[in-house]
């Protein structure tokens, strides 16, 4: 965050936690999923990419509307449950993992 004090610069960085969804304020239960969410829609963004698949044609492909591609695409996580990306990525070829970690 800046602020200006009196014609100077002065900056303040805060920390992160290492999760941006935490810092945001979100619990940490939340956070993992929303990051999980976001890990799996640009898997399948980058996915759709390098295979060369117009909107229309991933559509088609994952079973879902183009304008869904586009929010996708867009990267909107909020449009997208954690179920609904995990099908996305099976449908698209590729092999979601779950791994849990203490």
């Amino acid at each position: 965050m800046k602020k200006t004090i009196r014609g100077r610069d002065e900056t303040r960085i805060t920390p992160s936690s290492g999760n941006v969804f935490v810092d945001l304020g979100f619990d940490e239960a939340e956070a993992e999923i929303m990051t999980m969410r976001v890990d799996l829609m640009v898997s399948l963004e980058k996915h759709i990419v390098a295979q060369g698949w117009t909107q229309a044609e991933a559509a088609k492909r994952l079973g879902i509307t183009q304008p869904r591609v586009s929010k996708l695409k867009k990267g909107a996580w909020q449009e997208f449950s954690l179920d609904m990306l995990l099908t996305l990525a099976a449908r698209a070829g590729l092999h979601p993992e779950l791994r849990l970690a203490a």
